[in-house]
């Protein structure tokens, strides 16, 4: 994209616009500090699994925010080993993002497992790309958000045409420019891969290494998986969670930067979020940006020295910056 820009993001398919300004592009920091910057909403955790003998007693990865006609959709994966080794999606809606009731219906879909979701709304249709059980991306249609058919497991090729070897492949994370569909991918949180279709029936590696390798930052030297892509400010940014070393031996939540969606540059101060919460989301709404975490339970995080809730800094929030 050149020039000003009209941005579609991957918020649950809702289209949030980012105006770049011609000519001043080089003048924003590589690192917007409302990107890294955040405190956490007081009344933390928003959204979390029942507790009880529920088929979602427990949530876990990553859900998706989808804003439409005023009403916030959270898609989210439930699950109750009591009741099933399965991982069932549910639904809750919301005005105000904060405060959210479960859809009375859930699960929305209980046909198969589905975890780790990313929505897509694109020309009247929304589009899902999650995990399956044994870690396996595949792909869910609806035309109204609510009632989801199975496409199948996504076919990714080497550069060559050759299918990937046998394995894991999950965390879809996908970004549309154009009548191009750009796929971001992991195998075994061992490093994120970049795959692009036309048809959204075969994907093709845009290079047969990781485009986000693990490390070699302590927070993700041992495992890491992209959550969101979004353009800003004339640039791509990846929020990935990563895994590693004391003492960020537990998942964190982390920001990345590119001029072109292959090759990419770390924040030198993450994680910007840590002690377990990681699956971020970005959404902006009513000009203000907010990020949620939705692992283990939804939280939301405000930008620093841009709210009017009386909260204090979370804890291991980006530090040195």
């Amino acid at each position: 994209m050149k020039r000003a820009f009209l941005l579609f993001l991957s918020l649950g398919g809702v289209a949030l616009t980012f105006c770049a300004v011609p000519g001043k592009r080089a003048s924003a920091p590589e690192f917007p500090p409302e990107l890294v910057n955040w405190v956490e909403f007081p009344g933390n955790p928003i959204f979390s699994g029942t507790g009880e003998n529920t088929w979602d007693r427990q949530i876990r990865e990553r859900g998706w925010i989808l804003i439409e006609d005023g009403v916030w959709r959270l898609y989210y994966t439930g699950y109750n080993d009591s009741v099933s080794s399965y991982k069932y999606l549910g639904l809750a809606t919301s005005r105000d993002g904060i405060h959210w009731e479960r859809y009375p219906g859930n699960p929305i879909y209980d046909r198969g497992w589905v975890e780790d979701v990313c929505v897509v709304k694109r020309n009247g249709t929304y589009y899902m790309f999650a995990e399956g059980k044994g870690d396996t991306a595949h792909m869910l249609t609806s035309p109204d958000g609510l009632h989801w058919t199975e496409q199948g497991n996504l076919d990714i090729r080497l550069t060559n045409g050759k299918p990937i070897s046998p394995g894991p492949y999950g965390t879809p994370t996908v970004w549309i420019e154009g009548d191009t569909w750009y796929l971001f991918y992991e195998r075994r949180d061992l490093g994120v891969w970049l795959a692009t279709s036309r048809d959204l029936k075969t994907w093709v590696n845009v290079q047969d290494d990781p485009v986000l390798p693990l490390g070699p930052q302590a927070c993700d030297i041992k495992q890491i998986a992209v959550d969101q892509i979004i353009r800003y400010k004339g640039r791509y940014y990846a929020y990935y969670h990563g895994f590693g070393e004391k003492p960020w031996d537990n998942w964190g939540t982390c920001l990345a930067v590119s001029r072109d969606l292959v090759h990419w540059k770390k924040f030198p101060g993450n994680p910007i979020i840590f002690d377990h919460r990681d699956s971020a989301v970005l959404v902006r709404h009513g000009g203000k940006l907010r990020l949620y975490v939705m692992h283990p339970a939804v939280r939301l995080y405000l930008p620093a020295g841009k709210t009017n809730f009386s909260s204090e800094p979370g804890r291991n929030l980006q530090r040195g910056f």
